[in-house]
């Protein structure tokens, strides 16, 4: 990309930003802004917790007013992915509103998943993940309605389909902007290396459109092509070379990927109707591989029987991907080409950090900050920094270069170690919290009664494997440890010491339990790292860990208490107030 268009990024970010900004805790009135906010939830108790962040939202005027948002679980049962909530969510709106829905603009951000990526947003959601930026702090969702602030002025009533842990910036011709208002499918594509396009999905354009210099161009879609190989791309025409003005700062070869799409309102209730003769779903659907594909006349019923990109294949799912692909075929999917954007995901821990601390890019193109709204005494630098949000640091307190501390406080002589992340934590005076380690303190009710469990992991902890028993435990690396070699290290009984919750068939250190039930967040702390220090120094714990309750990231999650972990939080924003 080069500075002129970098500075035209910066400028249309910036733009959009203000518009939000002017209605952020106003009311906005009709056809100003989205008729329904809608976010999807895994559960019913990740769909409380989603409702009780909004009303607090709603509550410190973080949030535009004048308009519902809704918030709809999956039902219980089999996993049903984003395409499957897509349908429930569709469901769920017409049985609210009926034929007023046909006047409607819709957002639907899919925010379900228990984020074992990112597990600091496990508990909260990764919709309200923390951005360093704006006055109160911006969240995902926040950030997602201001990216899209100029979508619903220009959309004809149907649904935008988004997701919670993605960030789209792009810049258009000024005095132009993004139209919604042709039939069946609309969706935004982006240029990206043929690298990229093996993880995304990607658009077969027309062979008739011919690429120029405009940052926007309209054009219909042959066919949709997910998550292809580099050969598949080729054979297909999906390769796009640049124009001769541009080919001396881009890579001359580059695809179109997927973002965020719309559909109107008569294809939402074609996929209603499918939804009434199939339900329920007992396999997960795919809102970007499982409809899009299904698109464009290149469309084949083949993908149907492609589950080589399906994490588990599941009983059904061909025989509702083919019903998908038979009530879809035929429907124009229109694409806007953002040749002027980039895409962000943030759905990781690494990634998190990395876009937080060293990318200067995003930093230049969201303006974001090193400390938003925190009392602490860092000040802007270019990248790595560290980056401090909603947090009260004692000024004696180091947090280096590549961390994130979110949430959190921090006592006198506290120091982060490089590349770490520290949510939600109290930390005692003088600890420290060795580089590459994520931390993160969750409140739970056990017994009635409010407790604590500080989670901690290395950075590049995979926390999704998993080994078939207990017996095969020195298989999973904790810090680059097996399992078996730290339960000798904490000094837990060498025949029963590594428990795991759940499902004893899939053991991993998503599961498995490790950390001490304590009766403060900062004792709860405090025991964590006693842990950690112990593998980074080759030593014992001394004294061992005899005390049995110990909790899985899995049963603290299961157990939360989520009023608890936003009182805390509200303690910090009272703080900080106070302070400014």
């Amino acid at each position: 990309m080069t500075e002129v268009q970098n500075e035209a990024l910066q400028r249309a970010t910036g733009d959009k930003l203000k518009k939000f900004n002017k209605i952020r805790g106003k009311e906005v009135q009709p056809g100003q802004f989205w008729d329904l906010v809608v976010l999807t939830a895994v559960d019913e108790d990740q769909k409380f917790a989603y409702e009780l962040q909004i009303k607090e939202k709603l509550g410190r005027k973080e949030l535009p007013f004048g308009l519902p948002y809704h918030v709809f679980a999956d039902p219980p049962g089999s996993k049903i992915g984003n395409g499957g909530s897509t349908l429930y969510a569709l469901q769920h709106l017409e049985e609210m509103y009926g034929k007023a829905l046909s006047a409607f603009r819709v957002i639907l951000i899919h925010a379900g998943g228990f984020s074992q990526r990112l597990p600091s947003a496990s508990a909260l959601g990764k919709i309200f993940t923390a951005v360093p930026c704006g006055e109160p702090l911006y969240q995902m969702l926040e950030l997602k309605l201001a990216m899209y602030v100029d979508f619903p002025v220009h959309m004809k009533p149907g649904v935008l389909v988004t997701c919670a842990d993605d960030i789209e910036l792009y810049s258009i011709p000024e005095g132009d902007s993004i139209r919604f208002d042709s039939s069946g499918f609309t969706a935004l594509a982006h240029p990206s290396s043929l690298s990229i396009g093996t993880t995304h999905g990607v658009f077969v354009l027309e062979s008739s459109t011919k690429l120029g210099d405009s940052e926007m161009e309209y054009t219909t879609c042959q066919q949709f092509l997910h998550k292809p190989s580099v050969e598949k791309m080729q054979g297909a025409g999906a390769v796009c070379r640049r124009p001769e003005s541009s080919k001396a700062a881009l890579e001359e070869e580059f695809v179109y990927t997927d973002s965020t799409y719309y559909m109107d309102h008569a294809t939402s209730v074609t996929l209603l109707n499918m939804l009434k003769e199939v339900q329920p779903l007992t396999c997960e659907i795919d809102a970007y591989g499982d409809f899009l594909q299904a698109l464009g006349p290149g469309a084949s019923v083949e993908y149907t029987s492609n589950t080589s990109n399906v994490t588990k294949e599941e009983s059904g799912l061909v025989s509702i991907r083919q019903k998908i692909f038979n009530r879809l075929k035929g429907t124009p999917l229109n694409v806007i080409l953002l040749n002027n954007s980039k895409f962000y995901h943030i759905g990781t821990t690494e990634e998190y950090l990395f876009h937080l601390t060293q990318d200067a890019f995003l930093s230049r193109e969201l303006g974001l900050l090193p400390n938003a709204f925190s009392v602490c005494d860092l000040k802007a630098q270019e990248p790595p920094v560290a980056c401090v949000m909603h947090s009260v640091l004692h000024a004696s307190t180091v947090v280096s270069p590549g961390s994130v501390v979110e949430y959190s406080r921090l006592c006198a002589g506290v120091t982060v170690g490089e590349g770490s992340i520290v949510s939600g934590c109290w930390v005692d005076a003088w600890l420290s919290v060795p580089s590459q380690t994520f931390l993160h303190c969750l409140s739970v009710t056990r017994n009635g009664r409010t407790k604590f469990v500080t989670v901690a992991f290395g950075i590049k902890d995979d926390l999704k494997r998993s080994v078939a028993s207990p017996a095969d435990a020195s298989a999973l690396r904790y810090f680059a440890h097996g399992l078996a070699e730290c339960a000798e290290r904490w000094g837990l009984p060498p025949e029963g010491g590594l428990r795991f919750s759940g499902d004893q068939a899939a053991c991993s250190l998503w599961n498995a339990r490790l950390f001490p039930l304590c009766p403060d967040p900062r004792s709860s702390v405090t025991a964590t790292l006693q842990m950690v220090g112990a593998l980074r120094e080759g030593s014992a714990v001394t004294p061992p860990l005899k005390d049995p309750r110990r909790l899985s990231l899995q049963e603290a999650l299961l157990n939360k208490n989520l009023a608890d972990m936003l009182r805390f939080r509200k303690g910090l924003f009272e703080d900080i107030l106070k302070e400014k």
